[in-house]
């Protein structure tokens, strides 16, 4: 395409996973395998915890939060990919796109600050047991929630606009297969210093503070672990916290493999294997963590089922 401004188009072209033909059918089945699992593993977590009274503590409370970010990340993305491996041309509109940057954005960053909210949450139960009910009140569980909302929804606000305002050029296919920040950034002709500088200035700071807190929580997590006489007690207070740090392992190496590569070894291609994990298995292995190893859980999802039985007789 020539050089011309791609603001007056009506979208762009997604390359999408892979260009080879014979894997699109494979790739079809797994990405909707993978994105039903997800579906109905996030909602029915989330349906399980708003049911079942005993799950109304501020633990259940964050992971049904983490729940709803990890359905809406997948579902802002798998769906349309889904629907590009079927098609001839894996089209997107220009406001189409913006939208599922925006709401991508968000997604992620709320998920950076939900997981520190959640390791804070572990350490006061571990560490401050006879406080815990008194520190982490209902007030506190929702500002921890709802700070992030705030600050994601205004990061990704920032980001969309400033990126949709400037002028595209050039070729309109976007080397990934959703619409991120930085194959857009590529395609930009006007001057994107100013948004390139303010992209890597907020993606550290989210990717370090969110860091910084669930480690400096798991380190004084650990100090009280190995303080503790009892080995049932040790045990007790690492299952409590198992599950969490599963997730945040999983969570954190992913994005720490895509962004501390050397340059050499830094390709879209490897970006899109790192983004395949983190927005869609990521979404799926995250409530199959706290469901399969987790008993009360599994009591949860028993009683909800005798009551409903119990109703239908």
């Amino acid at each position: 395409m020539d050089q011309q401004n791609l603001t007056s188009l009506t979208g762009f072209i997604l390359m999408g996973v892979t260009r080879l033909p014979e894997l699109q059918v494979p790739l079809f089945g797994v990405f909707l395998i993978i994105y039903t699992i997800t579906v109905v593993s996030n909602l029915g977590l989330i349906t399980l915890i708003q049911l079942d009274s005993r799950l109304h503590t501020p633990m259940y409370f964050f992971i049904k939060h983490l729940a709803f970010i990890d359905l809406g990340n997948s579902t802002v993305i798998c769906p349309k990919m889904l629907v590009n491996f079927v098609v001839d041309q894996n089209t997107i509109s220009y406001c189409a796109c913006a939208t599922q940057l925006a709401f991508f954005l968000m997604f992620i960053i709320s998920e950076f600050f939900i997981l520190s909210a959640m390791a804070y949450d572990r350490y006061l139960a571990i560490c401050n047991p006879l406080l815990y009910n008194v520190i982490m009140s209902q007030r506190l569980c929702h500002m921890l929630v709802g700070i992030p909302y705030l600050y994601s929804t205004f990061q990704a606000l920032m980001f969309t606009i400033k990126i949709f305002t400037l002028t595209f050029c050039g070729s309109n296919v976007i080397s990934h297969f959703y619409c991120d920040d930085v194959p857009l950034l590529v395609m930009l002709c006007s001057n994107a210093q100013e948004i390139e500088l303010l992209i890597i200035v907020f993606s550290a700071f989210n990717l370090i503070s969110s860091l910084l807190a669930v480690l400096v929580s798991y380190i004084l997590i650990l100090i009280s672990i190995f303080r503790k006489h009892s080995a049932e007690g040790r045990k007790k207070a690492f299952s409590t916290c198992g599950s969490h740090l599963t997730v945040v392992v999983v969570f954190y190496g992913s994005l720490l493999f895509m962004y501390m590569q050397p340059k050499s070894a830094h390709s879209f291609d490897t970006d899109k294997m790192a983004s395949v994990f983190y927005t869609l298995v990521i979404p799926m292995l995250n409530p199959l963590i706290y469901s399969l190893r987790n008993k009360e859980i599994k009591n949860a999802f028993h009683r909800v089922i005798k009551n409903q039985c119990k109703l239908c007789i």
